[in-house]
């Protein structure tokens, strides 16, 4: 009699214990749902207290977490809920979404692969994943999910666009035009998309075609951020000069301080013997960016031709330094040794500059010997040299 009463208490003191976690986990989605916060992760870490093996509190905390932007925070809760139940899909979505706006794009792949294997074409994950690999620089990686997640989606430009940054910067050129032309029946003026075909058209050789497209990207939209940088540098490579300085000053009115814009105008000038007006310019350059070479290199060039050796072998030292592969700065250098009397030194600086460009002819005629139709591609904007200088 007396264990059937024991056992009977029990049962009601199960029941009752049962009856208010229901009612803790109740209140809890209650509150979540209401969009407050503090009090459901009040109620959720009560409910856990009474259910330490249960993943679902975990999980509840996380998206808490995640709701008010703290990534960081809701990534081991996430993390916790898995280890305890691997197999909840929306669990493991929400781990890698917080992974990839934590910015854990590595993270937030490994996810989403996972998830992949079993939903296989789900536009959401192969939409991040693609964007994950664009995010990490991984372009040649991004390429098939962002080609399937716009061939998903017909109608967006983002996507496109991001499309064709990633085949561009893979050296995937069709891929670049091909994607040019969809964007093109979404929006026919849009000057980022010309401006990416063009840059394509570049590295495709086609000199008249990527000026062109960055003419007409100028056409749709003078305002874009360099877009004049972009047509002035492609006239530049084709030693247009004065177009190309012009280009130059118009990219520094709508972003003074747009350092590669400074650097060019400031060659440009010296290419136009403009050595008064290319000072100032390259000086503010080197202000803002002391690492670029060709200001450097074009400053040493005013100061030779102003007398002022000292400065000038300062100048052109620290472009050696920074492009030690380019072929005016050993010539210059030689020059300036050579007017300083410092002979033997000057011998040196023009074997460099020889055995650089025998180099580069070997190279040229390696590649053609192999078959390859073009030259190799240009040096990026970034740190191309200028027109070759005549040799001594």
């Amino acid at each position: 009699m007396l264990a059937a009463t024991a056992g009977a208490a029990l049962g009601q003191a199960g029941a009752t214990q049962g009856a208010n976690q229901v009612q803790l986990r109740q209140t809890a989605l209650t509150l979540e749902q209401q969009g407050r916060n503090a009090e459901a992760e009040a109620a959720w870490r009560a409910y856990l207290k009474a259910r330490p093996t249960s993943p679902e509190p975990y999980a509840h905390l996380g998206l808490l977490e995640a709701r008010q932007q703290h990534y960081k925070e809701a990534i081991p809760l996430y993390n916790k809920a898995l280890e305890m139940d691997p197999n909840v899909p929306a669990l493991r979505r929400d781990l890698g979404l917080a992974y990839f706006k934590n910015g854990d794009m590595r993270g937030a792949i490994q996810e989403f692969g996972i998830l992949l294997k079993s939903q296989p074409g789900d536009f959401q994950l192969t939409t991040l994943t693609g964007m994950a690999y664009y995010g990490l620089a991984e372009y040649k990686e991004a390429v098939p999910y962002l080609k399937d997640a716009a061939a998903e989606d017909k109608q967006s430009l983002p996507l496109r666009l991001a499309l064709a940054h990633s085949c561009l910067w893979s050296k995937q050129y069709q891929c670049v035009m091909d994607t040019y032309h969809e964007i093109l029946a979404l929006n026919s003026e849009s000057a980022e998309a010309d401006m990416l075909a063009g840059e394509a058209l570049d590295e495709m050789k086609d000199n008249a075609g990527s000026t062109a497209m960055f003419r007409a990207a100028v056409k749709a939209n003078p305002k874009e951020p360099n877009v004049h940088f972009g047509l002035g540098y492609l006239l530049w490579t084709q030693q247009q000069y004065p177009e190309a300085a012009s280009e130059f000053q118009a990219e520094l009115a709508n972003d003074p301080n747009q350092v590669q814009a400074m650097v060019y105008f400031g060659d440009a000038e010296i290419q136009l013997n403009q050595m008064a007006a290319a000072r100032p310019v390259l000086e503010k350059a080197l202000r803002l960016d002391p690492k670029q070479g060709l200001a450097h290199l074009d400053l040493g060039i005013v100061d030779a031709q102003e007398g002022e050796n000292a400065s000038a072998l300062k100048e052109l030292t620290e472009a050696e330094r920074l492009i030690p592969n380019d072929v005016n700065v050993h010539w210059r250098l030689g020059h300036l040794y050579r007017t300083m009397g410092k002979t033997e030194l000057a011998k040196a600086e023009f074997a460099k500059a020889s055995n650089i460009t025998q180099q580069q002819d070997q190279d040229l005629f390696d590649q053609i010997s192999r078959g390859k139709e073009h030259p190799p591609a240009s040096a990026p904007p970034s740190a191309p040299s200028p027109a070759p200088a005549p040799q001594p």
